[in-house]
């Protein structure tokens, strides 16, 4: 089974991009971050079209998820389901065949310190206690998005730089382990021990041809199917050409036999 997550800034100014890429690519499931777009606008039937049933939390203009499936889609939850307010639409969770698959948007966090910092570890946090209170670390199940958090210094071109900085802050590293010793693992690095592998570029300052990117995209498996994991990568080609999204998708695959 191959997994896939790509924050595709805009699904309506991607469209073309992502339906040529699953024709290339041909994931089982893909999970879609930044779609902007409300449930009623988001472009379903070109995607049911090359066999991909879509699971959509969307709003209008910021944020939006999505699970792109072809396997079957018998349950789904959209957002948290504690008792706090939303940060927007940001996590989708479907049952896609025998795996249960989350699509998650993590805030980015703005400013080191604001309001919306905070806003960010208490997410990774809530996302922790969701699974929490639905699976196992034994179960199947896969995480997928844009966290907004480089793991490590090599996921990193200027760790110096960034680690003042709400991608790379110490804090928010912290928050995302914490999420991990739920029983989650970065399935990139089970494959690659390579530096300089990102999954982000900033579209200024010609940030992608000089590769000065970040690894904040992420596929993590639970140690149900952490031992599963054949294959796992970073598309940079698909970063490539014309209006492009400021990411590249990140894939897994699982022996599920």
């Amino acid at each position: 089974m191959k997994i896939a997550s790509w924050n595709v800034n805009s699904i309506r100014s991607r469209q073309e991009r992502v339906e040529q890429w699953l024709a290339q690519q041909a994931p089982d499931v893909l999970c879609v971050q930044e779609t902007k777009v409300t449930d009623d606008a988001f472009p379903a039937a070109p995607f049911r079209a090359l066999g991909y049933e879509p699971v959509i939390h969307g709003q209008k203009t910021y944020n939006g998820v999505a699970i792109l499936s072809r396997a079957p889609v018998t349950e789904v939850r959209r957002g948290f389901d504690d008792s706090e307010a939303e940060a927007g639409a940001r996590l989708v969770a479907a049952r896609c065949g025998p795996v249960w698959v989350y699509s998650a948007y993590v805030p980015n966090g703005q400013v080191v310190g604001s309001e919306q910092w905070g806003v960010k570890l208490r997410w990774l946090a809530r996302l922790r206690a969701t699974l929490e209170r639905h699976h196992k670390p034994t179960d199947a199940v896969v995480v997928c998005g844009d966290f907004n958090v480089a793991p490590e210094a090599r996921d990193v071109h200027d760790p110096e730089f960034w680690k003042t900085q709400v991608l790379f802050h110490p804090q928010a590293r912290e928050a995302l382990h914490h999420l991990c010793e739920f029983g989650l693992v970065d399935t990139f690095r089970l494959h690659s021990e390579a530096h300089g592998a990102y999954s982000w570029w900033d579209y200024r300052a010609l940030g992608f041809p000089r590769n000065l990117g970040l690894r904040i995209d992420l596929v993590l498996a639970s140690n149900g199917l952490a031992g599963r994991c054949t294959a796992a990568a970073i598309d940079r080609e698909a970063r490539k050409g014309p209006l492009p999204s400021d990411h590249a998708p990140v894939l897994a695959e699982f022996d599920l036999s």
